[in-house]
């Protein structure tokens, strides 16, 4: 491992999946805890906002950092972006799994907390509607994605003779 190092080969290849070697049930393992990991670390950035809030004064628990307005929207945008997509990745993972239901009610019930948090501190002149398209990027994309594949699969699919389908 030294030697990849100090010769400047790839390294990270080492680290890669490998779709022979790897597990799926290993890789969904992995890919859950990070989705997690993600989700933690975006909902608690969210509901103490980098800098804490003001304590005293007309702005008290107003989130310190929105007063830089565009800095703050990057922040909002990418950590709320960041949490949706891992919320996404988690009900996907999940799915046809034991407690789904459950799963897909705690994940909803702590994108609902996250928004009324990040709406508690930020101050009410700012607008939401940049972190609600955020929140429905991953969403937005995945049905997209759907919709491309039923679009362009089911030409191939209607041609395909492993399917008895000679048109």
């Amino acid at each position: 491992m030294v030697n990849r190092l100090s010769a400047g080969k790839s390294w990270y290849k080492h680290f890669q999946y490998k779709e022979d070697v790897d597990k799926s049930g290993n890789v969904r393992n992995i890919l859950l805890v990070v989705a997690t990991l993600i989700a933690s670390v975006t909902f608690q950035a969210g509901v103490n906002p980098p800098g804490g809030v003001w304590q005293k004064g007309d702005c008290a628990g107003r989130a310190i950092y929105a007063f830089d307005s565009a800095a703050y929207y990057v922040f909002l945008i990418s950590n709320t972006l960041a949490l949706a997509t891992s919320m996404h990745v988690i009900i996907s993972i999940t799915y046809k799994s034991l407690f789904h239901l459950e799963i897909v009610i705690a994940t909803i019930s702590m994108i609902v907390t996250y928004g009324s948090a990040i709406f508690a501190v930020t101050p009410h002149e700012m607008r939401f509607q940049y972190a609600i398209a955020a929140l429905a990027v991953p969403f937005i994309m995945q049905c997209l994605i759907q919709l491309f594949n039923v679009l362009v699969f089911k030409n191939d699919h209607k041609s395909d003779p492993k399917n008895g389908n000679n048109e």
